[in-house]
């Protein structure tokens, strides 16, 4: 049913930051031609209950999913339940994420970390002694790197400079890397996203794609001009 997936998603459902309503998502998703969105909540992931409920309105593939602030910035959950304590720590999250068969990415790792060059706002570096890198190869120790899956470097919240950094990590690391419009709002939503090889039809097919690493980071899907992105 879907290829093309917005990996990375914030609702007025689960993220206090966000203008999104599901509803005007599912609107938007359908003006783009996008039948893949994953929500990557604050809060945790929706209700279960609730999830399918709502999922079943719409002929869309949706994926329940949450975005995690840990010691080593942010974090994208998949295949999780539920937000649980400890899950602060990149470590325990990764330790809960391998028991559930679940997927994480690392997400926008060097916003903050070129504009501007202050630690303050670089979250992987807060607390990391390290100096803030000045060159991919400057990076490649991270620990969060040892600990996700994937990285993301196609963020539609992350200036390009940002994003073509973690991309030349991802490849100096040899590490899968993904694409998500990090929306807020309508206008952000689908600005990247992750193209899988094979079709997506579920939640549990989606976590055997993200597993395969059969995928890739696309843009241009709101210009009408889809294509890999590459830097």
């Amino acid at each position: 049913m879907a290829r093309l997936f917005d990996l990375h998603i914030h609702t007025t459902k689960g993220s206090s930051d966000s203008s999104l309503t599901p509803e005007d998502m599912i609107l938007e998703a359908d003006r783009l031609g996008l039948r893949g969105l994953c929500l990557t909540e604050h809060s945790g992931p929706w209700d279960r209950h609730e999830f399918k409920q709502f999922a079943a309105l719409h002929n869309v593939v949706l994926i329940r999913a949450m975005e995690v602030e840990t010691n080593y910035g942010h974090m994208l959950a998949f295949g999780m339940d539920r937000y649980q304590a400890g899950f602060n720590k990149a470590d325990q999250l990764r330790k809960a994420a391998t028991a559930a068969g679940g997927f994480v990415i690392s997400a926008h790792p060097f916003r903050g970390v070129l504009s501007g060059g202050h630690r303050s706002r670089a979250l992987i570096y807060q607390q990391i002694d390290d100096p803030l890198p000045e060159a991919p190869e400057d990076a490649l120790g991270h620990p969060v790197f040892k600990l996700a899956d994937a990285i993301e470097v196609a963020n539609g919240g992350t200036v390009d400079k940002e994003n073509d950094f973690a991309m030349a990590v991802a490849g100096l690391l040899n590490m899968p890397v993904t694409g998500g419009s990090d929306a807020h709002s309508t206008h952000g939503l689908g600005k990247f996203l992750t193209k899988f090889d094979d079709e997506v039809n579920s939640e549990a097919e989606f976590l055997k794609a993200l597993h395969s690493k059969q995928y890739h980071p696309v843009t241009g899907l709101r210009q009408g001009n889809l294509q890999r992105y590459v830097i």
